[in-house]
């Protein structure tokens, strides 16, 4: 994952007329094994404001660089927007739950 990448995708989220900032969000990362993000950009990329702060966002990571950079990416989150529903998983059950939906995973 690179900073053109992430910055591109929010940008797809937030134009798309179909968005609710209160929506729950799942990325999956599980296949991810690398980020390619200095600090700085990360900082930046975590202020941009796309979801309201009681959405629940939960990341699934299996790398250990990943999660570090999910760790970074919540702790930026908070000290943008006062709070964070960030939480890392490290499987879709669990993030399942998480958001309350434990009882659908027959639909993915």
């Amino acid at each position: 994952m690179t900073c053109s990448e992430i910055e591109a995708r929010q940008d797809q989220v937030r134009s798309d007329p179909e968005f609710d900032p209160n929506f729950n969000q799942i990325v999956d990362l599980r296949t991810a094994t690398t980020v390619d993000l200095t600090v700085d950009e990360a900082r930046m990329l975590a202020s941009r404001t796309i979801f309201s702060s009681s959405a629940r966002r939960a990341f699934i990571v299996t790398s250990p660089a990943v999660f570090g950079m999910g760790r970074m990416w919540e702790t930026y989150t908070e000290i943008a927007q006062g709070k964070s529903q960030i939480r890392l998983f490290s499987n879709l059950a669990s993030a399942l739950d998480w958001l309350g939906l434990e009882n659908n995973l027959d639909f993915i």
